[in-house]
């Protein structure tokens, strides 16, 4: 049938996630850092998803697809367990962890080995805007190379924090709008931004500090910089 559906240009795309977000349906999902139309018969035409697209990727286009199936979209939406964004990946799926120590460890062993991990994802792209663990919570946000550098980083800085990672100059993406939207959209308590002394690590905090911005909330803040032989050189 001839019906109105949503257009993705790929090119425009930055993997950012918050349409994937926005589209209630499920039809939008990210793969290999772009958005997808995963289902044409999810889409409904009415483009909840095109304000949420900062870059102008998406677009409304009238052509031949499947009729919206409603019934198979409440039908997943009543069978979907926890928040998960809507690619179809395990891995992509928000969960909030609890870390079981093996009974044979002993105290010191156990302060040692135990991960401080809350949540997953962890990845900035990948992780939801509305997901529950944001409530309320202490954010840290810290470029990836961070946890290799400084050896009790689990300890320092991830114990009771929400843990966000990324690198700008590998994503090669800006992470503000991401990071507005779950700021904008949730009770953060406080953000710890932990960069390393590369100059590069300097998207991570001008992101950070844009999102802050941006998001009309006054929020305790601080950085961290991390040197590359694993000393903490400002905080």
């Amino acid at each position: 049938m001839l019906r109105n559906i949503i257009k993705i240009d790929e090119d425009k795309c930055n993997g950012c996630g918050l349409c994937a977000a926005a589209c209630h349906e499920g039809a939008i999902g990210i793969i290999e850092g772009k958005a997808r139309l995963l289902r044409e018969d999810y889409c409904d035409g009415l483009g909840n998803c095109l304000p949420a697209c900062p870059t102008g990727a998406i677009t409304i286009d009238k052509r031949e697809a499947p009729e919206f199936n409603e019934a198979a979209v409440k039908e997943k939406q009543m069978n979907k367990q926890g928040e998960e964004l809507p690619c179809g990946c395990p891995g992509s799926r928000s969960k909030t962890l609890k870390h079981v120590v093996p009974k044979s460890c002993g105290a010191e062993e156990r302060g040692k080995t135990e991960s401080q991990l809350s949540q997953w994802p962890v990845q900035i792209k990948l992780a939801p805007v509305n997901a529950p663990y944001f409530k309320d919570c202490n954010l840290l946000i810290a470029a990836d190379c961070t946890a290799y550098a400084f050896g009790d980083f689990h300890t320092r800085f991830m114990k009771n924090r929400v843990t966000l990672i990324g690198c700008t100059k590998l994503d090669d993406v800006d992470y503000s709008e991401k990071l507005t939207a779950i700021i904008r959209n949730n009770d953060i308590k406080s953000v710890t931004v932990v960069k390393m002394e590369v100059p590069c690590c300097g998207g991570m905090e001008h992101a950070v500090v844009t999102a802050l911005k941006s998001s009309g909330k006054y929020i305790p803040w601080r950085v961290v910089t991390v040197s590359i032989d694993g000393q903490i050189l400002e905080d």
